[in-house]
């Protein structure tokens, strides 16, 4: 259990992100040894205050109440954390699950759509979940309205359902959304990787896309728009080498044209049933390099990390700068660079991005 404390208060910590979290114990090792360096690591890099940290007495008391509400942790280094979503380079430290943790490693699809979606694309989205499921594909999707709610209500016609949530478990969302999770609850599992209470806010919602990517093999869009995060999550399961499928829509109607965009620049596999998918799903994802370890960062002399710091400050801007790029023209090593940057994004200086960039964050 202190293992699980450490790991947990270290997650939880003002700054760390699951990115900084590995980050993190690649430096120090463990996360008992990350939580004693954070205050001084954020003085180093010119933060007034210290990151706020929860006690370990705090950490308890929420492994106590998700508990008594029928879920359960699942960390990142043990057995039962999902293969396919650690591939992730954010992979959360931690996920929250009530229900089947079993479902969290099956062969599975994602399916999402458009909240505003039409008649027609309830009916199918319903259609293809329940003969995906009634072939042991466990069908992934994110409990809003539309499309996501359709697709879990039809998988649990012949199978089973993974639902993925932005707040927390005991805040059901939209509410009218509650008892169909609670029946996927019982009848399958729900997850989350934000503490109990948690309002689900627009920025918990790509993070949300990102397990429902990560967990399964491939993502089919069924209705969305251009611009929608139904295309955020396709393009994450791009990233991660997943398939991607859509179904063509209209070009009359704006909810057909993401994944006509997916089709036309032949990122997704034009389907028109649950058995063009099957046809295509691959057992394991498709070949990839293995995502390399994070660097050991070396611990900087002051003089040295000061020097360092300067000078990758000076690089930096508000507009967005790939890490490679940086190294290249930073006159420190890649290790050194790799050191400041995690110091200056504890210390709320600059901000991570995917494609491996940062930004300089503006002082408010």
């Amino acid at each position: 259990m202190p293992h699980a404390i450490d790991n947990l208060r270290l997650t939880r910590s003002e700054g760390v992100g699951p990115v900084t979290y590995r980050k993190l114990l690649a430096r120090f090792g463990s996360a008992a040894a990350a939580l004693d360096a954070l205050p001084q690591i954020a003085r180093s890099a010119g933060r007034a205050k210290p990151p706020a940290i929860p006690s370990a007495d705090a950490i308890a008391r929420e492994i106590e109440a998700v508990s008594k509400f029928g879920a359960r942790f699942v960390f990142i280094d043990t057995e039962s954390y999902p293969t396919l979503l650690a591939e992730l380079s954010d992979a959360p430290p931690v996920i929250m699950v009530r229900g089947d943790i079993g479902l969290l490693s099956a062969r599975a699809i994602a399916l999402v759509g458009s909240r505003n979606a039409s008649a027609n694309g309830q009916r199918l989205a319903g259609q293809i979940a329940a003969d995906l499921a009634a072939q042991n594909i466990v069908v992934i999707s994110g409990l809003a309205r539309g499309i996501d709610a359709a697709a879990h209500r039809g998988a649990l016609t012949r199978g089973t359902t993974i639902a993925c949530v932005a707040g927390g478990l005991d805040v059901p969302y939209p509410e009218e959304n509650a008892a169909l999770q609670a029946e996927i609850a019982t009848a399958g599992a729900v997850i989350s990787e934000v503490p109990l209470g948690t309002t689900p806010l627009a920025r918990h919602f790509p993070r949300r896309n990102r397990l429902i990517a990560g967990l399964a093999l491939g993502t089919l869009v069924v209705e969305a728009a251009l611009k929608s995060g139904s295309l955020i999550t396709a393009r994450i399961a791009l990233e991660a080498n997943r398939e991607v499928f859509a179904i063509p829509g209209s070009p009359l109607d704006p909810r057909g044209r993401g994944g006509n965009a997916l089709i036309r620049a032949g990122e997704a596999r034009l389907v028109e049933s649950a058995q063009d998918i099957i046809d295509d799903l691959p057992l394991i994802p498709r070949l990839r390099l293995p995502i390399s370890a994070p660097p050991n960062l070396p611990a900087l002399a002051p003089l040295d990390h000061a020097a360092a710091t300067a000078n990758v400050l000076a690089l930096l801007s508000p507009e967005p700068t790939p890490v490679d790029d940086l190294i290249r023209r930073c006159q420190f090593s890649a290790a050194e660079v790799a050191t400041v940057l995690l110091d200056l994004e504890l210390a709320g200086r600059i901000e991570t991005l995917p494609g491996n960039r940062v930004a300089l964050l503006t002082p408010t």
